[in-house]
């Protein structure tokens, strides 16, 4: 007998906090289940309506999860403002790590590891040569960091060993650094095994703008990771975008005709080496690392190593519903994929 696939490998790990759900209910078009007023009845999507395969026909409890994808995409904490006696923007955070069940696929609850209780945490933003102070508050019954790229004192840096270093349940520590250098990064616990403690949910976006703004648009947050729900370390059996897989297929992200669409994407998959976006029927210019004002490529897909991010810029022209996903068919028929909705 060959052994199972991950895909068939949805659950039976000891982390996994309430009990067992078939696989198949997973990969074979299930009835939409009985969840009460969030059940997706009536629009379950048909079988066969993923790249290659059924996407899920129920949606998850966003109210009992605390957070809901299509909130975090535009959702954008740009902290309580103040100003330092030289005039320089100070921005302030809160940010508590705890530990949180979510309902990550229609039955499956996974036992996350959150920054202020979602999967990903905020969204911080800022512009260059702001001062920044970031109040971690250490809630969860685990040691963990923040770590933040971008440039910044070693103290500051959230490293196991290094200035305060890790911080003990119970514990709380003050990030202060100025913002810099512009772009989109990323922010996540730096505690070993680090591989889980990324894999868990320990991951958000760090947006610095220029000292010039960008042209206006509709900003969209997207950040890619998937859920390991055996908790073996081999691979995910679960991928999203923002939190809940199919998420988008379920409830489209609405954007106007002609209106340009700025997206910042990052790449925090841990167990696979690469992830991707593609779009259909659309181009897009693309800034790695958002670091330069000027474009890369002009292309509708582009490969992210974990870490990597870059901003997506493009406008559609034509109406109608356009899927986007990872460019990796598996990763698509496990919840990496969603459609824009383009109105007027």
């Amino acid at each position: 007998m060959s052994p199972p696939s991950r895909r068939r490998l949805l659950l039976g790990g000891a982390g996994v906090a309430l009990g067992a759900i078939p696989a198949r209910r997973l990969t074979e078009g299930p009835a939409a289940p009985d969840h009460g007023a969030h059940a997706d009845h009536g629009q379950a999507m048909p079988h066969g309506g993923g790249v290659n395969g059924p996407v899920f026909r129920g949606v998850v409890d966003h109210a009992a999860n605390g957070f809901d994808p299509s909130e975090i995409l535009r959702d954008f904490d740009y902290g309580k403002v103040s100003a330092l006696p030289g005039g320089q923007v100070l921005r302030e955070w809160e940010i508590v790590a705890s530990d949180r069940e979510i309902e990550v696929a229609p039955g499956v609850r996974f036992p996350a590891w959150t920054f202020n209780g979602r999967v990903p945490g905020p969204t911080l933003r800022c512009r260059a040569g702001d001062r920044l102070k970031v109040r971690f508050v250490n809630a969860s019954a685990h040691p963990h960091t923040m770590h933040f790229h971008g440039i910044h004192p070693a103290e500051m840096d959230g490293v196991p060993g290094i200035g305060r270093g890790v911080i003990e349940p119970g514990g709380d520590f003050v990030y202060e650094f100025d913002a810099e250098p512009f772009g989109v990064h990323l922010y996540h616990c730096h505690v070993g095994p680090l591989a889980e403690h990324i894999a868990r949910g320990m991951y958000g976006m760090f947006v610095v703008d220029p000292p010039q703004p960008r042209p206006k648009a509709d900003e969209l947050v997207m950040l890619m990771h998937g859920y390991n729900t055996t908790f073996d370390a081999e691979g995910n059996q679960l991928y999203a975008v923002n939190g809940i897989p199919f998420h988008y297929m379920h409830t489209p992200v609405r954007v106007r005709r002609g209106e340009l669409v700025r997206i910042y994407l990052g790449n925090m998959l841990e167990y696979d080496p690469i992830n991707s976006f593609h779009l259909h029927a659309n181009f897009f210019d693309y800034y790695p690392t958002g670091t330069r004002l000027e474009p890369s490529e002009y292309t509708d897909t582009v490969v992210q190593a974990q870490g990597q991010r870059g901003i997506c810029e493009l406008r559609f022209p034509h109406l109608g519903k356009y899927m986007f996903h990872a460019h990796k068919t598996e990763f698509a028929d496990l919840g990496w994929m969603g459609f824009f909705e383009v109105v007027e």
